[in-house]
């Protein structure tokens, strides 16, 4: 495999970032990539905001896998700094070829360099492929997650 880079999205990487959060039978039902204009907008919103951090991985000139880091300053565990990491997409020709691990261990490595006490995430229920991956990365299922649509 030819050398893979990890660098900040730029707005010119949307549409390959965009496509991979569409690629899967959950994205398929709340992306729109033929709309650009509403990631567009999240692309300015995150990129004003220190502690986002939304990275894409680079193979050949190719966009080929992104998350999102975001950094959370707390008052709880003592005042603890944690990071969250979301959407994290691999493109289907890079299913299975390590480039996930490297994306998490980076994300664990900046949680660190940021002085991160927690690094936590959450997934889909019906993602059970991803449930077996993050554990195999030392994570663990220790809460149940809740969301309210607004």
């Amino acid at each position: 495999m030819s050398e893979l880079g990890i660098r900040p999205v730029g707005l010119a990487d949307l549409p390959a970032v965009v496509a991979m959060l569409a690629d899967d039978p959950l994205g398929a039902q709340r992306e729109s990539p033929d709309d650009l204009g509403p990631y567009e907008a999240a692309f300015h919103r995150l990129a004003d905001d220190p502690n986002q951090h939304v990275v894409v991985a680079v193979r050949e000139g190719r966009v080929v896998g992104t998350l999102q880091l975001t950094i959370v300053p707390g008052l709880s565990r003592r005042g603890a700094t944690r990071s969250i990491v979301e959407g994290v997409r691999i493109h289907g020709d890079e299913r299975g070829t390590g480039l996930g691990t490297e994306l998490i261990q980076w994300a664990v490595e900046e949680s660190r360099r940021r002085e991160c006490q927690l690094v936590q995430l959450t997934s889909d229920v019906a993602r059970q492929d991803a449930h077996r991956f993050y554990e195999r990365l030392g994570f663990t299922a220790s809460h149940v997650g809740f969301k309210l649509a607004l």
